[in-house]
């Protein structure tokens, strides 16, 4: 079964738990993502923010993007999944904390975002090559 690091996307860019939301909203259109690791100087994840969190959060309730901190809009504590955990604790963790997307850590350290389309996409994948008869 795949695990986290075979299926992540390279990299993932942070955004640091003190720059605005605006700051964020420019860094999520230039890398063309929905999502950001919300991270601390310490380089652990703090949380994430989406471009429905930037809207709903910030711009709904009237606040101002370039004073509102990224981290203000963070709830609770991060969700994140081990570098190494394989694809069936990817999706229950992902059913439990009801999210798509997830930072991926090694130790403590933000290594990458995994979304839940790609853990499907890889697991059929792997299902396609162990039964190449069945679906061609």
């Amino acid at each position: 079964m795949p695990v986290a690091r075979d299926i992540m996307t390279a990299s993932a860019e942070c955004i640091g738990a003190e720059d605005s939301v605006s700051d964020a909203a420019r860094k999520l259109t230039e890398f063309g993502g929905g999502a950001l690791p919300i991270c601390g100087t310490d380089d652990k994840p703090k949380g994430v923010l989406t471009d429905r969190d930037i809207i709903v959060k910030a711009l709904g309730k009237g606040r101002d993007p370039q004073q509102t901190k990224a981290v203000e809009l963070a709830q609770g504590e991060a969700v994140t999944i081990g570098a190494d955990d394989d694809a069936d604790e990817i999706f229950a963790t992902v059913a439990r904390h009801k999210v798509r997307r997830l930072p991926v850590i090694d130790g403590h350290r933000l290594v990458a975002m995994v979304a839940l389309a790609e853990v499907a996409r890889a697991l059929l994948s792997a299902y396609l090559r162990k039964c190449p008869g069945e679906y061609r």
